[in-house]
């Protein structure tokens, strides 16, 4: 998948910002796309309609990349779940989240024997068996999925809980964006944004997401990766801060908690 090539115009911004996301961390890993389907189990034509926009990723490959390629996987997930909710509207459907592992040709036709009835019955039992295993093993993968997701999001947790009491909450994580923190009029700014009345809440991305992470990093509730994406994690760090400054516990960041934000520590 070439760098520069023009991803479609009629896709979505949020399905435009995963496969942006996706494709600067194919990038940075300097893996090419045949590597990327060796070590994740998707084809290499498969990556390439997902990175080139023509195809949505299931959620089980956009975790392989971010597994391959030492990405977070958990902001991924989350932008992978806002993608999924507007493909549609684009598309006339639903994305498929059956994973093709390799492009093979289709099974040439399969003439019926003629053996009668018993062979029908044989045939029948063999396909239902064959079914009923494919069922178990697909259950026993998500019920996998679901306890990574948990063992993630309790590491996650733990990490923001220690850079609560940590001196220097903005080296507890790395960042995908810089914090440039500097004080103006007696008020606190990341270099994002300046705003006092924008509500930011769960499901936005952007630079007003970014100056609320910078922000709550520097007053001790760690949202994570500053990664422009109001996740779970954020909304945990928001509900901390509210919480600790005697605000109104509603998770979202809107003129209230601005002003704390932006004033916190000041003497």
């Amino acid at each position: 998948m070439s760098r520069g090539k023009e991803l479609p115009a009629e896709l979505h911004p949020q399905v435009r910002d995963l496969i942006v996301r996706l494709r600067r961390l194919k990038d940075r890993s300097e893996y090419s796309t045949r590597q990327v389907a060796a070590r994740t189990g998707y084809s290499a034509r498969s990556w390439e309609r997902y990175l080139g926009g023509r195809s949505l990723p299931p959620r089980e490959a956009v975790e392989a990349l971010a597994r391959v390629c030492g990405g977070d996987p958990s902001s991924l997930l989350v932008l992978h779940e806002m993608a999924s909710d507007r493909w549609g509207e684009t598309h006339g459907g639903s994305p498929s989240t059956s994973p093709p592992t390799t492009d093979q040709e289709p099974p040439a036709p399969v003439t019926p024997w003629p053996y009668g009835r018993a062979m029908r019955v044989v045939l029948t039992a063999g396909v239902t068996a064959l079914v009923l295993s494919v069922s178990a093993v697909l259950v026993l993968a998500a019920e996998l999925a679901e306890a990574r997701e948990a063992a993630r999001a309790a590491r996650a947790d733990t990490v923001a809980a220690a850079g609560a009491t940590a001196p220097d909450p903005a080296a507890v994580l790395p960042s995908l964006h810089t914090c440039r923190l500097a004080r103006t009029d007696g008020r606190w700014y990341a270099g994002h944004s300046r705003t006092l009345r924008a509500v930011a809440t769960y499901g936005h991305t952007g630079p007003v997401v970014i100056e609320a992470q910078c922000l709550l990093r520097r007053a001790g509730a760690s949202p994570g990766d500053v990664d422009g994406i109001f996740g779970p994690l954020t909304r945990r760090a928001v509900r901390r801060f509210q919480d600790r400054e005697g605000l109104t516990v509603d998770g979202a960041v809107g003129p209230d908690t601005w002003r704390a934000l932006r004033t916190w520590g000041a003497t």
